[in-house]
């Protein structure tokens, strides 16, 4: 059963934009957590951003100032919009949720248990 769907991935240009969704069934983000991970092959997942339930925001300290994540609960699809793109953010980018009692932002993996398949961004030099 697909819970999260990512879509909004590509190519682009290094400075250039892209805002990807991930598309819920099943899940409603207003009863879960959500996040946005990272990971390059061979790598450990990387938190890129969290959203809580209380819609506060985590980010890392690569991306803080350079992306924006947004949940629309009735279309029940997150966003990640990802501004002046560098090519270390070239990577597979994947959605996580959880269903929790947590009203903050969680920020580790191991907590989520729904995962979307990912979408690949490429950032050309």
């Amino acid at each position: 059963q697909v819970y999260l769907e990512e879509s909004g991935g590509g190519l682009v240009q290094s400075g250039d934009s892209l805002k990807l969704s991930c598309t819920a069934s099943v899940v409603t983000f207003s009863t879960h957590a959500m996040a946005w991970f990272r990971q390059a092959p061979g790598k450990e997942r990387e938190l890129v951003a969290a959203v809580g339930r209380n819609g506060h925001k985590a980010y890392s300290d690569d991306v803080k100032d350079r992306f924006t994540a947004s949940i629309d609960y009735v279309k029940n699809t997150a966003y990640l919009q990802m501004n002046s793109l560098k090519p270390g953010d070239t990577t597979i980018y994947l959605c996580a949720a959880a269903r929790t009692l947590t009203v903050p932002p969680i920020t580790t993996a191991g907590d989520y248990d729904k995962w979307g398949q990912g979408t690949s961004v490429t950032v050309a030099s």
